[in-house]
């Protein structure tokens, strides 16, 4: 009568198992990547494994070269709303922000701005954090 006990453990294990992998993606976090026009500007956002606390993002501008560029998170539904991080030059027509603090895991909006010879601008991605 053991047999049938084991077996129902092993289905047991083997459905844990794909429902953790469903949950966490199999450990194959995929970087999210996105792009927008806004004026004379075409932004590429990505971002590695968004997650709960510090993000790093990449930014590649094309366009006139912007002076200025920072990213604010806002989580609108939960009245989050983080003041503008400036963006550090890295490399021609790339920019990089790190630790960009983000508290809890749902949909944000990672608001970009640009300020130079094309004018300011802004373009928005959402941004789900798990």
């Amino acid at each position: 009568m053991k047999r049938p006990s084991v077996l129902i453990a092993v289905v047991a294990l083997v459905v844990a198992a794909g429902v953790a992998w469903l949950i966490w993606g199999g450990g194959n976090a995929k970087p999210t990547a996105q792009q927008a026009v806004s004026g004379p500007y075409t932004v590429q956002f990505s971002a590695d494994e968004p997650r709960i606390g510090g993000n790093t993002f990449t930014l590649g501008v094309t366009g006139p070269a912007p002076d200025a560029v920072t990213v604010a998170p806002v989580m609108a539904p939960m009245g989050h709303a983080f003041a503008p991080v400036p963006a550090a030059p890295d490399g021609p027509g790339r920019f990089r922000v790190a630790d960009v603090g983000l508290p809890m895991a749902g949909q944000w909006e990672i608001t970009v701005s640009l300020r130079g010879p094309g004018g300011p601008a802004q373009v928005v991605f959402p941004l789900l954090v798990k």
